[in-house]
C-alpha cells in the first residue's frame, strides 16, 4: 500500500508542480462554468472575465513564489 501511495505522489509531482496554482485554475474554470452564466448576462464578456480571473490567479501565484525566494 505504501508503494502505491508513493507512486501516486511521484506521478502527481510530475504532473503538477504547484498544487495551489492547479486548484486556482480548476476553481476559476468552475466559477466560469457555473457562476458567470448567472451573473454575466452577455456571453461576449465571459471570455474576458475568465481571462482576468486566471490572470489574477497567476499573479497571486507568482507573487507568493517570489516572496519565498
Amino acid at each position: 500500500m505504501n508503494a502505491l501511495v508513493s507512486a501516486l505522489r511521484e506521478l502527481w509531482g510530475l504532473l503538477v508542480e504547484d498544487a495551489t496554482l492547479t486548484i486556482g485554475i480548476i476553481a476559476s474554470l468552475l466559477i466560469a462554468a457555473f457562476v458567470f452564466p448567472a451573473v454575466i448576462a452577455s456571453g461576449e464578456w465571459r471570455g474576458p472575465a475568465l481571462f482576468v480571473l486566471l490572470a489574477l490567479v497567476l499573479f497571486e501565484n507568482v507573487r507568493r513564489t517570489a516572496r519565498r525566494r
